[in-house]
């Protein structure tokens, strides 16, 4: 929470001038019923037309400056409560990009996007609140109980019995909201996680007709989120009907000794209105500050699930050539002993030694889970490693400044994406490249020639995730982008697997009479996709179990043999 609190510094000053303009209002409205029973006691007794009239406007212009302050006041609590929300949104959005991966795996992409989505809001309508009403209240029970103490200490006394009264319920029943809360926004989380998954996957879920068993998983986490809510909701919701039975206890204690002491002469029936008029006002703060005690506890359990976040530190940190010296050797890239595990148990990747140079072109082949994209994660410093040293240009990638390693890269992953922009936009992705560069990429990639099939071009607008787009169009176009920014190292991460063979071929020679100076690494399922490249490693279960050239392994590594006759029909696989 401190570190939410210091987003609020900012606006202290507009938060102080909104105080006084709220305080002056609430001040103006507390005089009503005071002017009320002055008129009713004194003025109408004179008869006096001036005093009845001066007294009549008076009350007008209280009114009057208590609606103005307050519609002046709230307006400026909104402006702080929306920038202040704005701003922890910016940054949070911002630390969720920069979160390394094994970071974002711990949270959960689900978990995000609910804190930066409901836990903000619940944020940001707590902190409006507190600015309008947090304000009003206490000053409207504090002023309203020195008036009546003022008017009839007597009664002013038997209301206040039953203060303590609400403060211990309020205390006992909110103190198990922030766990409560806490534990809805879990099951919000999960609830997201489910929404998500079928929103991205609604195509597999249609043709295998699996409606109603993704129904029955959003059901299943509906359901516990309602239950959450529903114990929630019933613990902090008793919070009012407790307080209206004291406030309404102590309202009829009040009218039956005030109606014995107007029989007997020690008031009068006008300071007994104005004192329920008061009594009324300092009932309805406390309504008010109960339910800001269980907005409180959202905003508790909000704030310290995104002050998770923002304060969780990096862990990608650029550490000191001191302790990761440069290789002696400057290959462009070199994996030495490397070994990495996600969960800290079995290795996925176990002693994994290979090197290239400027120019030169890497395949990875082998089964699914044997480790091939953990690799390319590991060289792009998704995670660091366990075990042994990654160089790039013979520094190791932990020495490498961020932003200056990934500027070496054009990356095409298994699950890239397209947005919702035009096919120029979608290739530029943000980046300050001429068209030019981007007419040239698209060539390369083989993308060209079906743009320009298009009526509007490079102007056509590509829907969300590329979906009006074919496969393999897709793919040409996130090769695109991969280089269109002419990265040093090119990363293809089994983004040729939509494209048939005849294309493929065209762009592997266009690959290689284009970018003859950077280092082509190609992660593939077909060996005809890396049969051309300089090495070719092998992997099984984050091993390798060969490495060579094609016509090399094609003698020594028997697995690889295996893969390339299943495809080309030179055997028969069981």
């Amino acid at each position: 929470m401190k570190t939410l609190l210091k987003y609020l510094k900012p606006y202290y000053v507009r938060m102080l001038c909104g105080f006084l303009i709220k305080v002056t209002g609430t001040v103006s409205e507390l005089f009503l019923p005071y002017i009320l029973t002055h008129i009713l006691h004194t003025v109408i007794l004179s008869q006096n037309v001036f005093d009845i009239v001066f007294w009549g406007l008076l009350m007008i212009l209280c009114a009057g400056i208590a609606c103005i302050c307050n519609i002046i006041a709230n307006r400026m609590a909104a402006s702080v409560s929306r920038d202040y929300a704005q701003k922890i949104r910016h940054d949070l959005f911002n630390k969720t990009l920069r979160l390394s991966a094994r970071q974002t795996d711990s949270f959960t992409v689900a978990s995000l996007e609910s804190r930066i989505t409901n836990d903000t809001y619940n944020i940001h309508h707590f902190v409006g609140m507190m600015q309008r009403m947090g304000v009003r209240a206490p000053i409207m029970l504090i002023g309203g109980i020195t008036i009546t103490m003022i008017m009839d200490s007597f009664l002013s006394l038997v209301m206040l019995v039953s203060m303590p009264l609400l403060f211990i319920a309020v205390y006992l029943v909110s103190k198990n909201g922030i766990p409560l809360y806490a534990k809805v926004q879990t099951a919000v989380d999960s609830m997201v996680r489910v929404v998500r998954e079928d929103a991205q996957g609604i195509r597999v879920i249609k043709a295998l007709s699996k409606d109603k068993y993704e129904h029955s998983r959003f059901n299943k986490v509906n359901n516990t989120l309602v239950k959450r809510e529903k114990t929630a909701g019933i613990v902090m919701g008793s919070v009012h009907p407790i307080m209206n039975l004291f406030m309404n206890m102590g309202i009829v204690c009040v009218i039956a000794l005030s109606a014995s002491r107007v029989t007997n002469r020690l008031s009068n029936p006008e300071t007994v209105i104005a004192f329920m008029q008061y009594f009324t006002q300092i009932s309805m703060s406390m309504m008010v500050m109960s339910r800001m005690f269980t907005m409180a506890s959202k905003c508790m359990a909000s704030a310290n699930r995104i002050e998770e976040v923002l304060i969780c530190e990096d862990t990608l940190i650029e550490k000191s050539k001191s302790d990761f010296p440069d290789n002696e050797v400057e290959n462009a890239i070199e994996f030495s002993n490397v070994s990495f595990s996600y969960q800290g148990q079995k290795n996925d990747l176990e002693n994994i030694s290979f090197t290239l140079k400027k120019g030169e072109s890497l395949g990875i082949i082998g089964a699914t889970g044997s480790g091939k994209s953990t690799l390319i994660k590991l060289l792009l410093r998704f995670y660091d490693v366990d075990k042994g040293n990654v160089y790039i240009n013979g520094e190791d990638i932990r020495t490498i400044n961020r932003e200056k390693l990934y500027s070496l890269f054009g990356t095409v992953m298994q699950n890239d994406f397209i947005y919702n922009d035009t096919i120029m936009e979608n290739i530029r992705f943000g980046r300050e490249i001429s068209d030019e560069d981007i007419y040239k990429a698209s060539k390369i990639a083989q993308a060209d020639s079906f743009i320009n099939d298009f009526s509007d071009g490079y102007s056509r607008i590509l829907s969300q995730k590329g979906t009006n787009v074919s496969g393999g169009q897709k793919q040409r176009i996130l090769i695109s982008r991969a280089l269109a920014a002419n990265p040093s190292i090119l990363v293809l991460d089994d983004s040729s697997s939509a494209l048939d063979y005849k294309t493929e071929a065209a762009l592997r020679k266009a690959l290689r009479e284009n970018l003859s100076d950077t280092v082509f690494v190609n992660v593939a399922q077909r060996v005809s996709a890396v049969k051309d490249c300089d090495l070719i490693l092998v992997l099984d279960e984050g091993r390798i179990i060969g490495k060579g050239t094609h016509e090399f392994l094609m003698l020594s590594c028997s697995e690889y043999k295996q893969i390339n006759d299943s495809q080309s029909g030179g055997a028969f696989v069981e």
